[in-house]
């Protein structure tokens, strides 16, 4: 028996005529490249629901690839905006200086994990963050190599599409890319060989680190790591803490920067204001962005001042970095979490996913591993007498859920993977509706 919906409305079949008329104005103007989850327009949208063009209202379990720990359009962050919108809107802080920036430097550095003095710089997005972190490791360091992950994602930029791992949609065709880039292996629990506990996972991983550095790039000639410390886009993967431990202490061993990617996993995702804390260690630097500013282009690059200090005047930056609107947005959201305590919520929705879908695999064994840390959790599917990625399944699964008002997005090499990267302010009450929808539209396409 369906329940009843207090949140989630669809009206009619999607996508319904006003949706329509504007996919087909969209096929004749944007680039074929400009890939779209669903066939969905946004009129509205506040908290944790979308309202489409239509009427129809949506529960967002995506927000917006993760930039909306904050929700759709926190009150205090529209308020900010409109009052830093009547002041000025751009001046470059290269050219006029304003304290918002300077104000949001100083929050991002006393957040930041490490004892020590740091400094940050303000872009427009992650990706640019990356690109800089590695600009100022090359420059403080004099070496040239960066080290990434299998299955991780730093971007769609030429440096970007060259630290990211997955060939498809992101790189096929786009090469050659940037040299003196490696890819050393990431961890997989999951699908750790079965003989091996977890602990001597771990420390096989590590050996493979430990080795890479022998066989394919030296330490002498490497600037820096840079980790997801849960790789997102890769499949909502937690590593071993004994890994990331390891990783970083090899770097300190070898004068190896570290970069801890936490574009996706920062401001609160993972139950932490950055996820970097539950491995206990305190990168070099740090990239973010996403969820910083609710949505507002704006990112940064946070680190170790000596290190931050290495490029000279006018080497990093640009015309739009740390805007005005986006420091105001973010210096916000920073307030907002703080007084919602949204660290701790995320924990909370996070235990509530993965005990949902722990209870579900037992009726659905295509349900191979629920994962995750804090409220960035994740569902993989596969087939349940050999463990291959079940893509068809998942894919089929979130338009189903679709159909039924949940937007979720997939995740993972395979695309068999369902991450959520709800609002952090999603209610109780529209967590069990979602809940309720995905495990209705699960029993309806699941043949055991």
């Amino acid at each position: 028996m369906v329940k009843e919906r207090k949140y989630v409305r669809i009206e009619g079949p999607l996508p319904g005529p006003k949706t329509a008329e504007l996919l087909r104005r969209r096929e004749a103007a944007v680039a074929s490249g400009v890939g779209n989850n669903f066939p969905l327009f946004v009129e509205s949208a506040s908290g944790a629901l979308l309202t489409d063009v239509d009427g129809n209202v949506f529960l967002d379990f995506a927000g917006a690839i993760g930039t909306l720990n904050a929700g759709h359009c926190p009150p205090t962050v529209v308020q900010a905006v409109q009052q830093q919108a009547e002041r000025f809107l751009h001046t470059c802080f290269h050219v006029g200086m304003y304290e918002p920036y300077i104000e949001l430097a100083e929050k991002l550095a006393a957040l930041a994990p490490g004892s020590f003095a740091k400094k940050a710089v303000l872009l427009n997005s992650g990706a640019e963050a990356v690109e800089n972190a590695v600009k100022i490791a090359r420059k403080h360091t004099g070496k040239p190599g960066i080290v990434s992950f299998t299955r991780g994602f730093h971007g769609r930029t030429l440096l970007g599409m060259s630290l990211t791992s997955k060939v498809r949609p992101y790189k096929f065709q786009m090469g050659p890319f940037a040299p003196a880039i490696y890819k050393a292996p990431y961890p997989y629990p999951y699908h750790r060989p079965g003989a091996m506990s977890e602990e001597e996972y771990a420390r096989f991983c590590l050996d493979q680190f430990a080795d890479f550095l022998l066989t394919e790039a030296a330490p002498e000639e490497l600037a820096a790591v840079i980790m997801e410390p849960v790789q997102g886009e890769g499949g909502f993967i937690v590593p071993p803490k004994l890994f990331v431990q390891g990783v970083y202490e090899l770097c300190r061993q070898h004068s190896i920067l570290f970069i801890a990617d936490e574009i996706q996993t920062g401001f609160g995702r993972t139950g932490t204001m950055f996820a970097s804390t539950h491995f206990g260690i305190e990168p070099d630097l740090i990239t973010v962005s996403k969820s910083l500013a609710a949505g507002l282009p704006i990112s940064a690059v946070v680190g170790r001042a000596d290190i931050m200090d290495a490029p000279n005047p006018g080497e990093i930056g640009g015309t739009y970095g740390g805007s005005p609107l986006g420091c105001v947005a973010a210096l916000a959201v920073l307030d907002q979490m703080e007084r919602e305590n949204l660290c701790e919520r995320a924990g909370q929705i996070g235990l509530r996913i993965r005990d949902h879908f722990n209870k579900l695999q037992k009726q659905h064994p295509i349900i191979g591993d629920v994962r995750g840390l804090g409220a960035m959790c994740a569902i993989e599917f596969t087939e349940p007498s050999d463990r291959k990625p079940a893509a068809v399944f998942a894919a089929g699964l979130i338009r189903a859920c679709y159909d039924k008002g949940i937007i979720l997005l997939t995740a993972g090499v395979h695309g068999n993977v369902i991450r959520f990267l709800s609002p952090l302010v999603i209610t109780d009450e529209q967590l069990e509706e979602g809940l309720d929808i995905m495990s209705e539209s699960l029993s309806e396409i699941y043949v055991g």
